[in-house]
């Protein structure tokens, strides 16, 4: 579903993805991994084509999308969950939920995607009309993801999805990724520094360091030892 092939991204004169090949197989989640300052969110953020390579060749399915805009690659079937959520603070929960029709052909709302939403995340129908800033870190992400997760993506980016949040979040959050998992219904690409929740739900892992790929495996086959290195504030 994802294919980098030798990725370079600068920052002005600063080289912060070098050489980077990575793929995301369809209906498979994917665990980007690493320290802090590593690289992982420039990637995500170059995946989404908020940010431009320098060299390398990015495709979606078959189709170099390398030089397109942002938004044509959200209809095309990306979903990006940034890091800190990007919920709107002073929207309400559904205003917010609408905000995510926005990429689709008709920008109408869709009462059965609405509802596929509101069976994973109950709370977000709970709170429908509370103001999204009011919410709890969790619920924003939830949000977040729900939001993404109305244009049912073909690739889904979640970026740091635990960060902030409660363990009963995590673990519901976890058991929706295993879920869209178990259906092959999307590609995921998870970057995550919870090195549990990263092997339970992913089914491959790449490490990053310095902005280059240093280790990648079958999570089936990952080495904690090997790994540790890379890993270890």
């Amino acid at each position: 579903m994802l294919s980098i092939q030798n990725a370079f991204v600068n920052y002005g004169e600063s080289t912060v993805l070098n050489d980077v090949t990575l793929t995301v197989p369809a209906g498979q989640v994917v665990c980007l991994m690493g320290r802090n300052g590593v690289g992982k969110t420039t990637l995500m953020k170059s995946v989404m084509g908020l940010l431009k390579p320098k060299s390398g060749t990015f495709y979606l399915g078959d189709e170099d999308m390398t030089r397109w805009p942002s938004s044509k690659r959200a209809r095309a079937g990306i979903g990006y969950v940034p890091q800190g959520r990007g919920i709107f603070p002073y929207l309400s929960v559904y205003e917010n939920l609408l905000m995510g029709f926005e990429s689709t052909p008709t920008r109408k709302p869709d009462t059965a995607a609405l509802d596929r939403v509101y069976h994973l995340f109950p709370v977000l129908k709970q709170m429908g009309k509370r103001v999204a800033g009011t919410l709890s870190g969790g619920q924003q992400q939830q949000l977040a993801i729900g939001r993404v997760l109305l244009r049912d993506p073909k690739l889904l980016l979640l970026d740091e999805p635990t960060e902030g949040i409660q363990p009963s979040i995590m673990q519901e959050i976890e058991e929706i990724i295993l879920r869209l998992r178990e259906e092959a219904a999307m590609s995921i690409l998870l970057v995550e520094q919870f090195l549990d929740f990263a092997l339970k739900v992913g089914s491959y892992f790449y490490i990053m360091e310095t902005g280059a790929i240093v280790l990648d495996g079958p999570v089936a086959q990952f080495n904690e030892d090997k790994a540790r290195e890379f890993l270890a504030v």
